[in-house]
């Protein structure tokens, strides 16, 4: 066996298990013990300050210098109680990852006493580098000013010492470099529009909150064996490698008893989780080796992605004391199932109204078709857009990949639903028999609780599914930012709730009563919005046809995919909700691409040099073994026969590796003279379409050899951990 090979299972056999000491409070004697909340704002703060708090958390009326001092002193006197002795903006940059700098409370008088400091200034506003961040165009290389903006509506918490402070980071000209400004005003044109529809309804909505409850699927991998594997190590998946006689064909890692090693993983990034306020509720055993899956309470979006995000870097952080690394590339493996991230997505008033789940009231059940339709007309309308947000490297393995949803999006309701919508379009009475419409409404719609709460399958083949008081976006991918998604779903559907009241409201000028008003504009967006709906298998290649036949695009080319980024309609739909500029959607466009071709630029990269250098001079080695060991035979073999039959099986061996290997060395020369080529071309825009068409092919056809020499080459000298080793030592 190959010295680092060995080495690595070596390690990996005479390892302890890392010894955990779990806390004997009950959770909620720890929960968010480390985060500046609202009940520790009550008790560091005066009266006013905190009311200042709150109403900018509700109404977003900004808070005053004075007031910020004032919470800033009661910030850092909690903080620096708990042991904190830095501060920190943190923030999401555009990497996909989050960013912070650290700054140390400590300051020094003119005499040269030291003393912690931390006023308001330094916490509404700090300035990193903005030009070294990706920014797709907005800044120049000698241009470095940028700007980090505290956001009071999720609290601060303290990681390792540092005290964190959710903020935006915008540029020193005022555009967006991250993914939470965004998200904010998404959020914020969705209250408003969907304020106002809510009124049709129950006058005293004041506000409609978008939640969301996501499920973070990942990979474990030893960590000997993972530093090991330098594919795995630069590009997070595994570039070659031959699937394991047993993988996930018997079902039997879903749903499990969880290894024991794992679980004390699980429980140690569960309490950290805990005590920053992260409701991490469910746990368990994904489908393939080795996958696995936790999940939290449903929270305010805003908050529930910052949490996202902390929680990876938990887990990250505590994989390491357990000798694991956590992977959450959306396809590290072949031939077993990638990762995803599903964004479960609702609104909820602030009177405690789901609207995404059916009443037991006409009434309340023409506000739920309100919502739902309306939805289902934003996906119609802007399915490109929500297909280039979940669109990446990484998810381009999965999506349509026989376990993800497909690349063509659309929406599942399930059959209950997906009639009673029928029956609305087909018999929702004309303005002469609006005396019928209540009659319409008690027979029909008053029926949905009874047909559609958890009484409909899930289909886990749809991209954008309803279950029940929710939509599930299944498609955004394990290591995606879900504030990307998020956003483009909130800024969609709060335009086309705008657009539906301007249409209601003209029909009532005209004198046509509330009711049948909304019934009449929702019947017009069942029939635009129906070919969106599918309720059957989004894997089967019927439906391929069948979608192209409604006129729904399939574009599975990421190039192609991310031009809805800088589409007509989407430059609209983002300038006139003030969500983003034309300026700012270039540059995402150009962010996307150019990390979509550096990161196929690094496989390429990682590839080449694993195949010369690792997988040929160790197949050639074998190749020699036999070689010799055929010498050999023919001179202690004396019979002609015997020794034919005897040497001919190794001679064949001996042939296919030669050609595994020839394939490979060509392959290799060739991908790289494409690469040289993709290079020349200075603009990433211009250079995604070789690395996408001419570059990225080799990946597999290069892969396929080396997987089969990985069934020739001798066990005991293979350079890297196998499939079974990787997926099975946990």
């Amino acid at each position: 066996m190959s010295t680092i090979r060995f080495n690595a299972l070596e390690e990996l056999n005479n390892r302890p298990v890392p010894e955990v000491v779990f806390p004997s409070e009950k959770i909620s004697d720890y929960f968010a013990s480390d985060v500046f909340d609202l009940p520790k704002m009550q008790k560091y703060l005066s009266k006013e300050a905190y009311t200042n708090v709150i109403n900018s958390i509700e109404t977003g009326v900004k808070i005053n210098r004075k007031t910020a001092d004032q919470i800033a002193s009661g910030m850092k006197e909690w903080a620096t109680g708990k042991g904190a002795t830095h501060y920190t903006h943190w923030f999401h940059p555009l990497t996909g990852n989050t960013a912070e700098k650290h700054d140390a409370f400590i300051s020094i008088d003119q005499n040269g006493n030291s003393f912690e400091t931390f006023d308001g200034e330094l916490l509404v506003q700090q300035e990193p580098d903005a030009s070294s961040f990706p920014h797709g165009g907005l800044r120049n290389t000698f241009e470095a000013r940028g700007y980090t903006a505290w956001d009071p509506t999720s609290p601060a918490f303290i990681v390792d010492k540092t005290l964190c402070i959710p903020t935006i980071f915008v540029s020193y000209t005022g555009e967006a470099l991250d993914y939470k400004t965004p998200l904010l005003k998404s959020l914020n044109i969705l209250d408003t529009a969907a304020t106002d529809v809510c009124k049709y309804f129950d006058k005293s909505v004041s506000k409609v909150i978008a939640t969301l409850g996501w499920e973070q699927e990942y990979f474990l991998v030893d960590e000997a064996l993972f530093k090991a594997r330098p594919d795995l190590v630069l590009t997070g998946r595994t570039l070659m490698g031959h699937a394991s006689a047993k993988d996930q064909q018997l079902s039997d890692h879903y749903f499990s008893s969880i290894p024991e090693r794992v679980l004390a993983y699980m429980k140690e990034f569960e309490i950290e989780a805990h005590k920053l306020g992260i409701p991490i509720k469910t746990r368990h055993n994904e489908v393939a080796p080795n996958q696995f899956e936790c999940a939290p309470i449903f929270e305010e979006a805003n908050l529930a992605n910052d949490h996202n995000q902390l929680l990876m870097k938990i887990m990250r952080k505590v994989a390491k004391k357990h000798r694991f690394k956590v992977l959450f590339h959306e396809k590290p493996f072949a031939g077993i199932n990638g990762s995803g991230k599903h964004n479960n997505w609702s609104l909820a008033t602030d009177t405690g109204v789901n609207l995404l789940k059916p009443g037991n009231t006409p009434k309340s059940n023409l506000l739920f078709l309100t919502f739902l339709v309306n939805i289902i007309t934003a996906v119609k309308k802007h399915s490109d857009l929500l297909r280039a947000t979940i669109m990446s490297a990484g998810n381009q393995h999965r999506l349509g990949a026989n376990e993800a949803p497909p690349a063509i999006i659309s929406v599942f309701l399930g059959s209950k639903l997906d009639d009673m919508l029928n029956k609305i379009e087909q018999k929702v009475p004309e303005k002469k028999k609006s005396q019928d419409i209540s009659q319409n409404l008690k027979l029909d719609i008053a029926k949905i609780p009874e047909i559609l709460l958890d009484n409909t399958d899930r289909n886990r083949t749809s991209p954008f599914a309803f279950t029940g008081n929710r939509f599930e976006f299944r498609a955004v991918g394990s290591n995606e930012n879900n504030a990307g998604p998020l956003l483009a779903l909130n800024t969609a559907l709060a335009d086309q709730l705008i657009q539906f009241k301007k249409e209601v409201d003209a029909l009532i000028n005209e004198g046509i009563k509330k009711d049948d008003a909304v019934l009449r504009i929702l019947r017009k967006y069942i029939k635009e919005s129906k070919n969106v709906r599918f309720e059957g298998n989004g894997y089967s290649d019927d439906w391929v046809k069948e979608a192209k036949k409604r006129g729904l695009t399939n574009i599975r080319e990421a190039g192609k995919a991310f031009e809805a980024f800088i589409s007509k309609r989407t430059i609209d739909l983002y300038e006139r909700n003030n969500v983003l500029n034309s300026k700012e959607l270039h540059s995402r466009y150009e962010i996307r691409i150019c990390e979509y071709v550096q990161k196929i630029q690094i496989e390429a990269r990682i590839l080449g040099d694993l195949a010369i250098n690792h997988i040929i001079p160790t197949a050639i080695k074998y190749q020699n073994t036999l070689i010799t060991s055929v010498k050999e035979l023919k001179e202690i073999i004396e019979d002609e026969s015997d020794l034919e039959a005897l040497a001919s099986r190794r001679i064949g061996t001996i042939k296919k590796i030669s050609h595994h290997t020839t394939q490979i060395s060509l392959m290799t020369q060739e991908m790289i003279e494409e690469r040289k080529k993709a290079n020349i071309i200075e603009n990433c825009i211009d250079r995604i379409e070789k690395y996408e068409l001419k570059v990225k092919p080799y990946l597999d056809k290069i892969r396929y050899h080396i997987d089969k020499l990985e069934l020739i080459v001798d066990d005991e000298i293979w350079p890297l951990p196998k499939y079974r080793e990787l997926l099975f030592n946990r």
